[in-house]
């Protein structure tokens, strides 16, 4: 039998393929770049990214807070939110058309520990997707071109800082279960 990835259904072993989808030997998944990991290239993009748009998610309230540039934060908030968008995209095509347990099935975490953390990662980042797009959504809305403060800016600092605090958490969770799922042996 061909030794082929297919989607796998959190917390279970069960397995589904969608119809039309190619599936990657596991051979030819392209292996990660951090050392001692057993994660893919997107995997390892994804854990990168996520280390990397927290200074950048600091950088953009600077912006606004400290030098009180709502155009620069603006355009920050919006790269941060498409770049986040299209690797999350990519992040979860390559999840559901090639899975990850396989890569996961080494770690003495796999089957206590693991599920636990991706189901509080899951949480917090199906939680902050939904916040940061209502964030970014309202902002658009609610202010005025070119941008300054105005009868919305109470709403959208409250739904900023969480967005943030969202942010912080999605990627501590998942550095966690990434550390949990491919590194750990």
């Amino acid at each position: 039998m061909p030794n082929f990835s297919v989607v796998s259904l959190a917390f279970t072993s069960k397995t589904a393929t969608i119809p039309g989808a190619v599936y990657l030997k596991r051979s030819q998944r392209m292996q990660g770049f951090i050392p001692q990991s057993r994660g893919s290239f997107m995997l390892d993009l994804v854990a990168v990214a996520m280390f990397a748009i927290l200074p950048a998610l600091a950088f953009g309230m600077h912006l606004v807070k400290d030098q009180k540039n709502y155009a620069a934060h603006k355009k920050m908030m919006i790269a941060i939110s498409i770049t986040l968008a299209v690797a999350v995209t990519l992040f979860e095509l390559e999840m559901r058309l090639v899975g990850w347990r396989q890569l996961a099935e080494p770690s003495p975490y796999y089957n206590n520990i693991m599920p636990i953390a991706l189901g509080i990662h899951l949480v917090c980042s199906i939680s902050t997707t939904i916040t940061l797009i209502a964030t970014v959504w309202l902002a658009l809305r609610g202010f005025p071109a070119p941008p300054s403060p105005g009868r919305h800016s109470t709403l959208h600092k409250k739904m900023g800082k969480l967005s943030a605090l969202g942010l912080f958490l999605t990627s501590v969770t998942g550095w966690t279960f990434y550390y949990l799922a491919f590194v750990a042996s």
